[in-house]
């Protein structure tokens, strides 16, 4: 396989392509996409190429990282492209040149222009993690756990040029589990994708499929995350407390401030109401952590101080105890 830079400078892998009766241009970029792609592969689909977010530095070294989706790609020796922007018109005439008969679409991190959209003769489709209108945007399988959804699913749609607002073509629920957190969901998630992707394309090949329109109305939005979100405010109760852990792990994670000490929180639980001012830590032992918030106390079990590795709440403990309140 040899790597080379096209007229138009867009960066790709060269290489072998599949065989089947649908050409394909995939769109992806992080590991939930990876199940979808890994699908197309093991369905026979001609994959003409895959398009991919430009290799980003990552860790102290500022190493570029290729993403999950181009180390598929690159293992199944499919065509990779990584443009910098899919408006500047090179992008168009690479895929022009390709000539897909479908777009699938899965966590790209872009949105497509028209003259994207309307190029495939079977158009562009796109697998996103909510049961829409509900959570259009960036992260939808996060915010369906932050705000304690007893259930999402995954959607599959045409695209259209404003975001996830496209006509459905397919839907699957699935129950989000109590202690189930945003990365375990969208693991889940991007098999339940993988399937419906799967069992839906054969209706889109042959024009089949059923479109509906979405309900405006009822359409919500699902923005990026960020590190502000983190800090856990103790006035809040228990049950919002547990969701904010789960639905920031593994990114960005809730953090817990005790004194001078910001612990990243993977585990904890709810007790009862206590009479204990928010924020206070009632007690730090062989149970975990155990801190007052707005309708009793949550009890961390499993986290990681600054400097550590990620550890159960008591074992920390034992070699570095806390000052509680008296």
């Amino acid at each position: 396989m040899s790597t080379s830079r096209t007229a138009d400078g867009l960066w790709k892998e060269s290489g072998r392509r599949g065989d089947s009766t649908v050409r394909i241009l995939f769109m992806g970029t992080p590991q939930f996409a990876c199940s979808a792609l890994a699908r197309l592969y093991a369905d026979g689909y001609d994959l003409c190429g895959v398009f991919t977010q430009p290799d980003k530095a990552r860790d102290r070294g500022q190493r570029l990282a290729e993403s999950p989706v181009k180390k598929l790609a690159r293992q199944m020796r499919t065509p990779v492209y990584q443009p910098a922007s899919l408006r500047d018109g090179q992008a168009t005439e690479v895929i022009r040149g390709l000539a897909p008969e479908l777009i699938v679409v899965a966590a790209y991190g872009k949105l497509l222009p028209k003259e994207i959209l309307t190029l495939p003769r079977l158009g562009c489709v796109n697998i996103h993690g909510s049961l829409l209108p509900k959570y259009r945007g960036a992260a939808p399988v996060q915010w369906a756990v932050l705000n304690g959804e007893p259930e999402t699913g995954v959607t599959l749609m045409h695209m259209a040029e404003a975001m996830d607002a496209g006509d459905i073509i397919a839907a699957r629920k699935t129950s989000i589990g109590e202690t189930e957190t945003a990365g375990a969901l969208m693991e889940r998630l991007a098999e339940i994708g993988a399937a419906l992707l799967s069992e839906t394309l054969p209706r889109i090949a042959d024009k089949t499929a059923g479109r509906t329109p979405q309900d405006e109305q009822a359409a919500t939005y699902a923005p990026s995350l960020s590190k502000d979100m983190a800090v856990i405010d103790w006035t809040k109760n228990g049950t919002e407390i547990l969701n904010q852990i789960r639905g920031l792990n593994p990114w960005p994670m809730a953090i817990a401030q005790i004194g001078d000490k910001r612990f990243k929180v993977f585990e904890a639980v709810k007790t009862a109401r206590i009479e204990k001012a928010c924020g206070e830590v009632v007690s730090a032992g062989e149970n975990g952590l155990e801190i007052a918030c707005g309708d009793g106390t949550v009890v961390i079990l499993e986290l990681q101080a600054p400097g550590k590795k990620r550890m159960k709440a008591a074992d920390y403990l034992r070699g570095n105890p806390l000052r509680q309140e008296k």
